[in-house]
């Protein structure tokens, strides 16, 4: 049994809050389990949540596009006790998302109708159904397959893997008899603010006041103050406070309203909302424009996901995952295809990121009207005061319901625009995977903004390609930026088969990054096509003197708060674990450039600069994160070679050749030879194994070995093998001296 824990701002006028779950799957708490099919099923026993129940060994796993859907069921049960204190008070009990129809019941009574929709926050009044001085007993069933056909198709017949279970937190609330119930907030950049500010069971008159604080808890400019009538509903709080910092993704600046329900001088109830101040406009033929400045958004599509938790996720992994795509220079994320979990728009918020906030559905029919309502309401209350949405979406590639686009202004005073990825709306293009002929047009009719380009798997990896596409879309004005898809590898472990990590063969999202968000080789690309600091310098000049020239992409930012570290580096070729010696270091400022605009770094290198092999270079943000790292060599390659590789052969290589191998020796160097693929098989050096083995080998296309031979010419060891196929042959050189050379048609 559960006793009373976390009181979120725990004084008698505030809201007070209790988990009955954790936070996350950080923290989860067990509760009682019965599975009605599939894996584990038929008997009681625990389950942690939040959790999806497949990834512990309960159910079926499905992918969206399977054609045998699962539809087991999840019942679910915890006792809970109450503060004696809440007796009086108005209590809620709040799901965060759950999987996908769910029915909740306290002490075997309904507490309202069966919530449909598994992305959305909901909640129900409990406080007739509570015993305030003993135990509760808490019953949920979760349907994993909707009674609404329309849900299914919008949440479960879609290109990714579909799951069951109380996936996000589950807590109570515990209100005054007369409360706020919510706040949607307007904040621009210009200091203005509008707080409509909604009431529940105000009867008599009152007053709703507002306090504006800052990141140091000084109050900032006036109070705000609105008179409730008799039974009003809802106030508007309408101020401007001058000299605000405004939040963007490069300067995510935020206050904090508080606000408070007044009855004659006692205070009834208080909230308090974070606040970030910035304006969001399209201009038509224009681009996209926030604080007034236009900006490019370089984006990619996430899901909520990871591979042995499915879509129950920790704040830990929202933090890491917003860190991470601001370390490859993201400023953007569309949350594909659903909306997140609200520990990760709380630090798009705080750590600076633009976020298209997604209502389910993927290209088979969506949500009906009247379910479809229920859900943007949901989605949009519980959401619309995260500066980093700067845009909604209706849903994805043809699943949206045009009937709900007016839904969302009902729920947003700040009338965000609302897109259709796929398509042209709100005057803006977000059409996918268009041919970079076929964006060369559009780029000249509108506003283009993909919502999602250079798909991962088809496209051969995010880093192929992406630079000429950001080249095209940087050279035309009505650009503004695009969507990657997608951030993540989604393999999911399988606990019916040995913890496998499972993609579903390559329908699965193939992310930027692996599975467990491992760093891949498009990462790295991604990073430098992305950086906001450019250099356009491929090798040293002739005469170079320290002196860079470099370019400001960010939209806000001046080049004068990065900071840049260069090293002069001698590399340790042979038998070295370290790779390079650093001759000298040093750091260096720009001084002004301010965005879009190019200006110099000039270095201050040692007169004998020249004596080192490399000059590396690095920027990192005022934040200490790192923006970019350049290299160049300083001697010719033709140069290094003569002074690493000896040439001539000072001994004599020694053959022999025992069942499928033959091996070469060259002082004390060995390499052995396969002499049934033609393939180098093995390489040591002084006794130690090196990995460089297994080739060459075809990327692509296929060769069958015809021959194989090994001869010796002077001091030197020849080995050549001809092929049938897309390869001909392959000619090995060893020398005495231990050098290996290869040369392929």
């Amino acid at each position: 049994m559960l006793g009373f824990g976390l009181l979120w701002r725990g004084y008698g006028q505030e809201t007070e809050v209790r988990y009955l779950s954790g936070k996350g799957v950080d923290d989860a708490v067990n509760w009682e389990f019965y599975c009605t099919g599939g894996m584990n099923s038929g008997k009681w026993t625990t389950i942690p949540v939040p959790s999806n129940w497949e990834l512990h060994g309960f159910g079926a796993y499905n992918y969206g596009h399977d054609n045998n859907k699962a539809s087991e069921e999840g019942r679910y049960k915890l006792n809970f006790t109450v503060p004696s204190g809440w007796n009086g008070k108005r209590v809620f009990i709040v799901f965060e998302g759950s999987m996908t129809d769910t029915r909740v019941s306290i002490n075997g009574n309904s507490a309202g109708p069966v919530h449909q929709g598994a992305f959305y926050c909901f909640k129900y009044e409990i406080t007739q159904r509570l015993n305030f001085s003993g135990s509760n007993l808490l019953e949920v069933t979760v349907a994993k397959m909707s009674s609404n056909q329309s849900v299914n198709d919008a949440e479960r017949q879609a290109d990714y893997w579909v799951f069951g279970g109380i996936f996000r937190p589950v807590y109570l609330e515990a209100f005054p008899q007369q409360f706020i119930e919510r706040m949607a907030i307007d904040a621009r950049a210009d200091g203005s603010l509008t707080a409509n500010v909604y009431l529940n069971n105000v009867s008599g008159g009152g007053q709703v006041t507002g306090r504006l604080t800052g990141p140091d808890g000084q109050t900032v400019g006036s109070q705000l103050s609105a008179s409730v009538p008799s039974g009003g509903a809802s106030v508007s709080l309408k101020g401007t406070f001058p000299n605000i910092n405004p939040w963007s993704a490069e300067y995510p600046n935020l206050y904090r309203l508080e606000v408070d329900l007044r009855s004659g001088n006692s205070v009834v109830h208080t909230v308090r909302e974070r606040v970030g101040f910035r304006t969001v406009e399209v201009r038509a033929g224009n681009g996209i424009y926030i604080n007034g400045k236009k900006v490019m958004l370089r984006g990619v599509d996430r899901h909520c996901f990871w591979p042995s938790s499915g879509r129950a996720l920790s704040p830990r992994n929202s933090r890491d995952d917003v860190l991470l795509a601001k370390s490859m220079n993201i400023n953007a994320i569309r949350n594909s295809h659903y909306p997140a979990d609200r520990h990760f728009m709380e630090y798009c918020d705080s750590l600076g990121m633009y976020v298209l906030d997604e209502l389910a559905g993927w290209q088979v029919p969506p949500y009906d009207t009247d379910i479809g309502r229920k859900l943007v309401e949901e989605m949009v209350t519980f959401d619309v005061n995260h500066p980093c949405i700067i845009f909604w979406d209706n849903a994805n590639e043809g699943g949206w319901n045009t009937a709900l686009d007016g839904e969302f202004a009902k729920w947003d005073p700040q009338n965000r625009a609302v897109l259709h990825p796929w398509t042209t709306f709100s005057n803006i293009n977000t059409d996918h995977y268009e041919s970079y002929s076929s964006v060369q047009n559009l780029l000249n009719k509108s506003i283009y903004m993909p919502t999602e380009f250079l798909h991962g798997l088809y496209d051969g990896g995010h880093g192929a390609g992406l630079q000429d596409y950001w080249d095209l879309m940087r050279s035309k004005p009505m650009s503004a930026g695009g969507f990657l898809w997608v951030f993540a590898d989604e393999a999911v472990v399988r606990t019916d088969n040995n913890k496998k990590l499972d993609a579903r063969g390559n329908l699965a999202p193939d992310g930027v990054v692996g599975p467990y968000h491992e760093k891949e080789g498009s990462f790295y690309t991604v990073r430098e096509i992305w950086s906001p600091v450019q250099i356009g310098m491929d090798k040293l000049p002739d005469d170079f003197s320290g002196a860079i020239e470099v370019e400001n992409r960010y939209d806000f930012t001046d080049l004068d708060e990065v900071e840049f570290s260069w090293r002069l580096a001698r590399f340790d070729f042979i038998n070295a674990d370290s790779g390079y010696t650093t001759l000298a270091e040093g750091t260096a400022k720009t001084g002004s450039i301010k965005p879009g605009n190019p200006g110099t770094l000039q270095l201050k290198l040692p007169e004998n600069w020249k004596g080192a092999h490399a000059l590396l270079l690095s920027a990192e943000d005022g934040a200490g994160r790192l923006l970019c790292e350049w290299s160049w060599m300083i001697p010719s390659a033709s140069a290094m070679r003569e002074s690493i590789v000896a040439t001539e052969s000072t001994a004599t290589v020694s053959v022999s050749e025992a069942g499928s191998e033959a091996a070469i020796t060259a002082g004390d160097a060995r390499y052995t030879f396969n002499k049934t693929s033609g393939r180098l098989a093995g390489v040591s050096v002084d006794g130690k194994t090196y990995s460089f083995v297994n080739g060459p080998s075809l990327s692509a296309g296929s060769a069958t070995l015809q021959s194989f031979n090994v001869t010796t010419e002077g001091n030197d060891a020849i080995v050549e093998a001809t092929y049938n196929g897309d390869l001909k042959s392959v000619r090995w050189q060893v020398l005495g001296n231990g050098w290996l050379s290869l040369t392929g048609v």
